[in-house]
């Protein structure tokens, strides 16, 4: 694409700069030049000059200044001559071909159009015309993970990620902020949710050991249509979110499995705080001690078993059932009660949303 492309302004601009002017690629090999007969030459040595700057180099008669900013550059401009006009020259070519370089990348690139995709910044008539015109399949199957890197590293959190999905056909790397990656994921028919999480599971536990990295992991729902990456993109964004409210002791959270904190989610806070102060009328929550609320958790996490409870808690069946009549006796709601336990459930679980204030997508 590049050689073509550079070789195509070269031509172009042969007849406007009175000297000979072209471009090599990182190994030093001239790739586009207005002398024809010059490309395939190798210049590494002039490649090797500029390996410590960003600066303009004159070697050999001629001016060379890297395309774009920064030290991975992968290509460089030459122009003939030694003086400033030669080095202007050189500036000037360097800017055009960046900038022309980074339209075409934009516009060809896969990855950038799949960003777009997941970002919401193209309409969803124009995806399968693109999709067309990059001989990209959109009715492949396809998961969103959202790594979520907690801790930093020397090594940048997309280098990292890339390096663990080199297929650069079949998946994608995506950095959306300074410490979130995104990886769109292709999946065969036979994939199960298991198989995702196992996988998510694998990411952390190789960021954790090898790169001693602390990462959450928000896993979106499979999808079978390229324009559906928005949707996969946001699940796993809300699994972050609330799995930080409901499920914090996790690294790895799955929209399919945040159940009812899923649905608390979606709802206003003014419907929540309204729910509280219903449930709560005869008392306030704030009432219970960190003592009480414990044996509810404990009793909620042993299917309101009142034997299995006082076991766990190292009480006696009789103490257990005092305290339960105390939280009866405080908020009205008889947890030994189906209907009434799930309330309270659900209203301790509204409560922990409302405290944390979970970023809305």
């Amino acid at each position: 694409m590049s050689n073509r492309l550079f070789q195509g302004i070269i031509h172009q601009m042969h007849d406007a700069v009175d000297r000979i002017i072209g471009v090599i690629d990182d190994s030093g090999l001239v790739i586009a030049c207005s002398e024809l007969s010059r490309i395939g030459e190798s210049l590494a040595h002039a490649k090797e000059e500029m390996a410590y700057t960003t600066d303009a180099v004159v070697v050999d008669g001629y001016t060379y200044q890297q395309i774009g900013i920064g030290t991975k550059t992968e290509f460089t401009v030459f122009v003939e001559g030694e003086d400033k006009v030669a080095e202007k020259y050189a500036a000037i070519l360097s800017i055009s071909l960046a900038n022309i370089k980074n339209y075409y990348d934009e516009k060809f690139d896969k990855s950038s159009f799949i960003k777009n995709i997941i970002m919401d910044n193209i309409l969803k008539n124009d995806i399968y015309a693109k999709s067309r015109e990059l001989h990209f399949d959109g009715n492949e199957r396809r998961v969103v993970f959202l790594i979520r890197f907690y801790s930093r590293t020397e090594i940048l959190p997309f280098d990292i990620i890339q390096n663990m999905f080199p297929d650069k056909t079949r998946d994608y790397v995506i950095a959306v902020g300074d410490q979130d990656i995104v990886v769109v994921k292709e999946v065969s028919l036979d994939t199960t949710s298991e198989d995702i999480e196992h996988l998510a599971q694998s990411i952390s536990d190789t960021l954790n050991t090898e790169f001693y990295c602390r990462v959450g992991i928000g896993i979106g729902t499979i999808v079978d249509s390229i324009k559906d990456l928005a949707k996969s993109y946001k699940e796993s964004q809300i699994a972050i979110e609330v799995g930080k409210v409901f499920e914090s002791e996790k690294e790895i959270v799955s929209y399919e499995n945040l159940g009812i904190g899923r649905l608390i989610y979606q709802l206003p806070t003014t419907l929540c705080e309204m729910f509280l102060s219903e449930v709560f009328k005869h008392g306030s929550l704030e009432t219970l001690d960190k003592e009480t609320l414990q044996t509810i958790q404990i009793f909620f996490e042993n299917n309101l078993n009142v034997s299995e409870t006082s076991r766990q808690l190292f009480v006696h069946r009789n103490t257990l059932v005092y305290r339960l009549e105390k939280i009866k006796k405080l908020t009205g709601l008889d947890l030994r009660e189906f209907d009434h336990a799930i309330t309270f459930k659900v209203a301790l679980m509204v409560r922990r949303y409302l405290t944390a204030k979970p970023i809305k997508f």
